[in-house]
This record gives C-alpha cells, structure tokens and sequence, in this order.
C-alpha cells in the first residue's frame, strides 16, 4: 500500500503557511494547499484531510507528495500544462514529399523529413499513410516509343478480345537464362515465429531456356527447353507447336520483336507454313504478351526459392510445373480495352515530355 509522506515544518515555513491560509488576498486554491500542507504536518491521512477541506483525497495526496519533494515553490505554481497542440501542415509535407529530395539523399525517409518539418517520425508516418505515399519504392516503366504502336496495339488487344474462329492464338516467348542454383549450405524451414531461411551464396550449375507459348483459349502451354536461344531453336519450338496442335486450326502466334524470330531463315519457314501467322507486340511493350504471365508465375511459385544441383534437376523442375499446369489449366482473361490502353500511354507520353521540358529550362 502506498504511504503518505511525512510532512514536516520548520518554523518559518508552518509561519508563511499559517499567512497564506488566513490571507484574503492569496488565491483560494494557494490558500487551500497551504491548509493541506498544516493538516498534513500534524500526522492526518489523506482521507481526514479531504473530509475536513471539503476536497478530493487524490488532490490532497497530490500537494501533500509535491511538498514533500519541493517545498513551498512547489505548491506556488501548477505544472506547466501541455498548451494547444503543434499544429501540422499536412500540405507541406506532402508537397516535400513529391516534389523535392533531401540534400544528401534521393528520397525522403520519416525521420529526415521530421527533422526537416519539426514533427515526430510518427506523425510523418501517419500522414504519408494517409494519401498512399511510399517514397522508400519505386516502380519501373518503360513507354513504347513504337511508330506503329497504336496498330499492333489494335491488333494483339483484337485477338484477345474477339479471337478469330477455327483458329488458336498463342502467346509465345523465351525465359532466358534461367540459372540452376544450388546453394551452399542448408536451410531451416519454416516454423511458428521464424520464416524459412536460405544461404545469400549460391553454386552455379549452368543455364537454360524455356520456350512457351501459351494458347489463351484454355491456359494450357506448349513448351520445351534449349541450351540456346536462337533462331535454330526458335525453328524447332515452332515445328513442335505445329505437332502438338489441331492441323485444321489456323494459328496466330504473339510475338516479341527479338531478332531470332524475324530470322530470314525463320520466315522462309512461316512461308512454307501458312496456317501460321505472327503478331509483334510494339517495342518495349512486352506486357502485351501473356505468356508473361505464365512466366511470373513459374518464378515466384518454383524457381526463385528452388535449390537444383545439376541442370537437369531445372529442367526437371520446369517440365513438372508446366504438366502439373496443363492437368488444370485456366485461361487468363484480358479485359482492356484498346482506347483505355492507348489514353494511359499518351498521358505518360505527356507527363514525360513535360519532365523533359522543365529538366532543360
């Protein structure tokens, strides 16, 4: 239990109190403390006190504990109170926060910018939180600087959208240089409290390529893999899909503009095979093939995190994960239109060519 402190006077002080207690011109709350300090010293608990004064015992207990640690200064003056809070422009800090860098760094983080506006890390925190802001990331982009950009756009959006009858579109493209790595110690699983763990270091064990293309009809995916990637193998990835699918179906293949498949060589063989025909994506607009997709997925899902100890233990890998896709495929639905696609790309167009207008004035 907690024990009032003892109290006691010396005779100037049990005077000076004796005065502010009787004065008229003392305020009422000195003149009350003053009261309280005199109870006090006689040996009376809080309780008595409270009832005596006609107050609450939490604030006898209060000027009782202040007396006994300060004295009369202490029972002269309240606590200095907290005041009306620090007002925060919330504008400004967002205006720095897009629109400047701080002197020695390429983003803000919360405590420079705290530092630099006079508030809590907290509170940057707060109000970047609040409008979505997160200057620690970036995003990559690149816009197609393409002359036929908006034809090819048409084209490709119109095959995924209104596919033609009797035919199958696919989406096709390399992964190349996918890496077989072996890592040099071995890892601890996951467990309550602690995720899965894996050595930084890694053993090379050699590289292949995956060829896919990837019918948008079902989902399913044709695929094989090549030491290399070019035109000869591209030429043997194209007799298989011309094996592996319905001889009466036209086929039109989505396509990169990777030198490999504008080979002379390659063309004299699309020449001789007519039910074949090619669509190229618009330079730097890769995300128009959704074989992309499909390659996204086998990363996260199989090879980032995968330990292979030779090259065929990889290609094992990547066959099994396409099989294991093709048991259940699922068609990847595009729903983009065209026009909206078109409008995104101009507005960035715009908005570069206006960074570059005031990076030169």
């Amino acid at each position: 239990m907690r024990v009032a402190p003892d109290i006691t006077l010396s005779t100037q002080d049990r005077k000076t109190l004796e005065k502010l207690a009787r004065s008229n011109t003392s305020s009422v709350r000195l003149a009350r403390r003053a009261k309280i300090i005199l109870l006090a010293a006689q040996g009376l608990d809080n309780h008595t006190i409270a009832v005596q004064l006609n107050t609450g015992r939490v604030q006898v207990g209060r000027w009782r504990a202040r007396y006994a640690e300060g004295g009369l200064v202490a029972i002269e003056k309240d606590l200095p109170r907290g005041g009306r809070r620090v007002s925060i422009d919330h504008q400004k800090i967002i205006e720095l926060t897009t629109q400047t860098t701080p002197a020695n760094a390429t983003h803000w983080s919360t405590r420079t910018m705290a530092e630099a506006v006079g508030v809590s890390a907290a509170t940057v925190t707060r109000i970047w939180r609040a409008h979505g802001l997160k200057p620690h990331r970036i995003n990559t982009f690149k816009v197609s600087r393409d002359p036929l950009f908006v034809e090819k756009l048409e084209d490709i959006v119109g095959l995924y959208l209104s596919p033609p009858e009797h035919a199958l579109v696919l989406c096709c493209d390399e992964k190349s240089q996918v890496q077989a790595l072996d890592r040099t110690q071995s890892g601890l699983p996951l467990k309550k409290g602690r995720a899965a763990t894996m050595t930084h270091d890694y053993k090379r064990h050699g590289t292949t390529t995956l060829f896919a293309a990837l019918n948008t009809l079902d989902g399913s995916v044709i695929s094989r893999c090549e030491s290399r990637h070019r035109h000869t193998e591209w030429l043997k990835f194209l007799r298989q899909i011309d094996r592996e699918t319905p001889q009466e179906k036209m086929l039109h293949l989505i396509c990169d503009n990777y030198a490999t498949h504008k080979h002379v060589k390659v063309k004299a063989w699309l020449a001789n095979h007519p039910r074949f025909q090619v669509h190229f994506t618009p330079t730097s607009a890769s995300w128009l093939n959704m074989v992309e997709r499909f390659f996204r997925s086998l990363t996260s899902d199989r090879l980032r995190r995968g330990v292979f100890r030779s090259l065929p233990d990889l290609i094992t890998a990547i066959e099994d994960y396409v099989a294991t896709h093709n048991e259940k495929p699922k068609p990847l639905i595009w729903t983009a239109q065209a026009k909206d696609i078109l409008e995104k790309v101009i507005r960035a167009n715009r908005r570069l060519s206006s960074k570059q207008n005031d990076a030169l004035h």
